[in-house]
């Protein structure tokens, strides 16, 4: 017969009685009574059970085994419980985590790293945050949250209505108010304010900045001023950029956001005369970080174009510390990465450390031409020789090379010319995260920390008019 023994070292033991080496040892007392029941079975002895040194004993081959029976029993309904835990948690998972894992911000790299623009990858600070959010859609636009302690910013509100539905689930993570202490438009652009409404329905918002010259007659410009007044109403202050710039009406050219986080309005040429580029009346930002030691500088300019990045430029020529920019930790590629902003006037002056570019990398949504679709091919080529740590949001899902057909709506290329047609939109970078505290710049994204000259779709070869040639070059 085979009995069990409890060994020194906590394991039991199966073996047949009087030998010297046991058949199999197992971690538990139920799994090692069990196997010695099997064993039994089989030489036609029957197994009670007392758990001692010696706890195997004869009995009649049929008399009833009670303890086996009662532990197996135990162990069937344990295992049963576990598995409707496991199951329960795959269906939460699947069906409320997973499609919010870009909103939460998990990441798939949860090592720290540092980059070479000194900034910390995987990590983010509690101090001072700035949101890159995706915008639920394949169209270039901005919406950026900013939480600084207590305060909460929103710089723009595209791209389309309906982003909302995207961008309102990931700021409720963040706003615990229901309030937005500052509200920004750049400008009167549809991809940066269609889902004003319906943010400004469900927050507060004490402080509202934008330009008053703009010659915006769209319904969306029309449907954001209604928001902004009812606001006005419930009384919420609402300032043109031209008086934060004056320190006029109320309005200051700078606030104070935390003890260390401060918010500037910059200079723009545009808060005091018209111009023919909607893009240029943007309102120019900065913030600035101060540990008391040191000092952390994040630029944004909305979609400013050349022409207001001369003239600011220009204001900025370092004649005095007032018109000195200071080199800047981030800044937010200008009107999404397109050839006519980011120039070298304004980036020699800034000399950025890393740079987010908020679109839908490479659709076709303004151009057929290859090398003007967001991030542009002249935006790369600038912004190359001051940083390659550049992120991008979103990304077409899938794309074909395509032949126009005639009276087709494909800006830049001729009747039976080839074009890239895309459809659909994923993370790119995803949601992306740049902090700050005492220690530093910390920089995390929701799907993946690649830069953007080391991604997949930077380096696919693709053959347009039967010629091969990379996405994009760097440098």
């Amino acid at each position: 017969m085979y009995i069990v023994e409890k060994q020194k070292n906590g394991r039991y033991a199966v073996k047949k009685k009087g030998a010297s080496r046991a058949s199999k040892t197992f971690d538990t007392y139920q799994e090692a009574i069990l196997y010695c029941t099997k064993k039994n079975k089989e030489l036609g002895i029957e197994t009670t059970t007392k758990e001692s040194t010696n706890s195997t004993v004869k009995k009649k081959k049929n008399s009833q085994v009670s303890k086996p029976k009662k532990s197996g029993i135990k162990m069937f309904l344990l295992s049963l419980l576990v598995m409707i835990v496991i199951v329960a948690f795959i269906f939460v998972f699947i069906k409320y985590i997973k499609p919010n894992m870009d909103n939460v911000g998990t990441d798939s790299s949860t090592t720290t790293t540092t980059n070479n623009n000194n900034s910390a990858e995987g990590v983010i600070y509690d101090d001072f945050q700035i949101h890159f959010m995706m915008l639920g859609n394949d169209k270039a636009g901005d919406s950026i949250y900013i939480k600084a302690g207590d305060t909460d910013i929103l710089i723009d509100a595209g791209s389309r209505k309906g982003s909302s539905q995207t961008t309102l689930p990931y700021m409720n993570q963040y706003v615990k108010d229901n309030k937005l202490e500052y509200v920004i438009m750049t400008h009167g652009d549809q991809d940066h304010i269609e889902a004003f409404p319906n943010i400004l329905n469900t927050y507060s918002a004490d402080t509202i900045i934008y330009n008053q010259y703009t010659t915006k007659t769209t319904n969306a410009y029309k449907n954001t001023l209604v928001a902004f007044n009812k606001q006005k109403n419930n009384g919420a202050n609402i300032y043109y950029a031209s008086d934060c710039w004056n320190n006029t009406n109320g309005a200051s050219r700078e606030y104070k956001l935390s003890t260390k986080v401060t918010m500037s309005i910059l200079y723009n040429e545009y808060y005091f005369k018209t111009q023919s580029d909607e893009n240029n009346y943007s309102v120019c930002t900065l913030f600035t970080y101060d540990s008391g030691t040191e000092k952390h500088y994040f630029m944004f300019t909305g979609d400013l174009e050349r022409e207001g990045e001369e003239a600011m430029a220009a204001y900025y020529d370092g004649s005095t510390k007032e018109k000195t920019l200071p080199q800047v930790d981030l800044f937010k590629a200008g009107h999404h990465g397109s050839k006519t902003s980011s120039n070298e006037c304004l980036l020699s002056l800034i000399k950025p450390k890393m740079c987010v570019v908020s679109c839908c990398c490479g659709t076709n949504e303004y151009t057929g031409v290859t090398d003007n679709q967001f991030p542009t091919q002249e935006f790369i080529s600038r912004i190359s020789k001051y940083t390659d740590a550049v992120y991008v949001t979103s990304i077409y899902e899938s794309y074909e090379i395509a032949t126009k057909a005639d009276k087709e709506n494909v800006p830049g290329v001729s009747v039976g010319g080839n074009y890239i047609k895309t459809s659909g939109f994923k993370a790119m970078n995803g949601n992306i995260i740049v902090s700050c505290n005492d220690t530093g710049v910390g920089l995390f994204a929701s799907n993946n920390l690649i830069k953007l000259k080391e991604s997949e779709w930077f380096n696919t070869k693709i053959i347009i008019d039967g010629k091969e040639r990379p996405m994009r070059i760097w440098g």
